[in-house]
């Protein structure tokens, strides 16, 4: 009060006053705006506590688990995250994630979670405007050769152009043989803007977060947009079954053998492309109508997220670790970059590419709570609280790739 009475005088020198209190410029004209605006009030000394600490929400919420646990033994995940949901609002741990807090301290049994259904529920819709913007596959029904061999081909068109680019017959609808087609047809063609499937295998899994497997993450590493049909909607990728219906007049009459199925496929290919007319494309054909302005090569391409998102190399095992807390994505990401977007102080979303992978909850016990945290929370014995993760589970994870 002192100060502010010689500073506020006429002709004051507030930085000889600065000196003689041995405080420095900026706190004496902070005290003196302070004094200005609130008047001696503005004088009482304000809390240093940063507006934001995520942190510091974790820890409150990790001990208000283990407090309510404690204090109700009988109580499971689903009642202390409705408790506490009141308590946190939104920054409230779910289920899963007091499920997996308690099962760190030991303090439930281990069940398995029920997988989540990666679906889409509207249709999703890409105008060609050109050749290669929209590629569609898919796997024609199978049907039998004279000698008993199954004949399954894997068809891929242009939906511009109506293009067929191939109708192979591959040994099973697996990873390996999608992706060696598809390899061929990219270094010939080009790689497309996007590629519409349906929601099976191998290029998509209702179980994996975001729907990826090991091809689909591979289309998406290269740039390519996946389009994907809602769950038994085959009218969503009409124009590919409509030419299904025409690949179906092979199934008259099988050849004798695989390779001579293989012979009659190509045969049709020629026909199909040159030959017949295409009432949609004014009575040309697709190999009149396909005329690929660029062709883009196929190169594995590196995500970029915004440098506030942190990025995380996942693990060979397809785990995560977030502040000393590990997480499992998928083991089709195994060895890719992925973003994370803190949502709150537990919630994180999880990115690959623009591929959203849904929201994970990170609870650490590593250097964020500590036992005496959770003991004079819980005002009792001892919590036994390691916190650790198995070294060789961590070292699976990978090392972190800083932003």
């Amino acid at each position: 009060m002192k100060f502010i009475e010689q500073a506020c005088s006429a002709g004051a020198n507030v930085a000889a006053l600065c000196r003689e209190y041995g405080i420095s410029r900026q706190t004496g004209h902070k005290w003196l705006k302070r004094y200005q605006e609130k008047g001696s009030l503005g004088l009482v000394e304000q809390s240093r506590r940063p507006r934001s600490s995520p942190l510091a929400k974790a820890e409150d919420v990790v001990a208000a688990i283990v407090e309510l646990r404690d204090r109700r033994p009988s109580w499971g995940p689903d009642k202390i995250s409705r408790i506490l949901e009141a308590r946190f609002g939104t920054d409230a741990p779910s289920k899963s994630t007091v499920a997996r807090v308690l099962r760190r301290l030991g303090k439930v049994k281990r069940r398995r979670a029920a997988a989540r259904v990666w679906s889409v529920n509207e249709r999703e819709h890409v105008e060609a405007k050109a050749p290669n913007d929209l590629w569609t596959i898919d796997f024609k029904g199978w049907w039998n050769a004279s000698n008993g061999q199954r004949c399954e081909p894997l068809t891929v068109r242009d939906a511009f152009s109506r293009y067929v680019f191939a109708v192979r017959l591959v040994n099973g609808a697996t990873c390996g043989s999608v992706r060696y087609v598809l390899s061929e047809l990219f270094r010939e063609h080009g790689v497309p803007g996007a590629i519409q499937c349906d929601n099976g295998s191998p290029w998509i899994s209702m179980q994996g977060r975001g729907g990826l497997t090991k091809l689909s993450v591979w289309l998406v590493s290269l740039g390519i947009k996946l389009i994907r049909s809602r769950p038994a909607c085959p009218q969503d990728n009409g124009g590919h079954e409509r030419m299904h219906r025409d690949l179906s007049e092979l199934q008259i009459k099988p050849a004798r053998t695989r390779s001579k199925q293989q012979l009659e496929c190509d045969r049709w290919l020629v026909d199909f492309n040159h030959v017949r007319p295409h009432s949609a494309l004014n009575g040309q054909t697709p190999a009149e109508a396909y005329r690929p302005t660029e062709r883009r090569r196929p190169m594995l391409m590196l995500p970029n997220y915004p440098i506030e998102w942190r990025t995380l190399r996942v693990g060979s095992r397809g785990f995560i670790r977030v502040d000393g807390d590990t997480q499992r994505l998928s083991g089709a990401l195994a060895g890719k970059l992925v973003g994370l977007r803190r949502e709150s102080g537990l919630r994180w979303r999880a990115y690959y590419f623009d591929v959203d992978l849904g929201t994970i909850e990170v609870a650490s016990l590593n250097g964020v709570v500590s036992t005496d945290r959770i003991n004079s929370v819980n005002g009792s014995e001892t919590v036994g609280v390691n916190g650790s993760v198995n070294p060789k589970r961590a070292s699976d994870n990978g090392p972190a790739v800083s932003t």
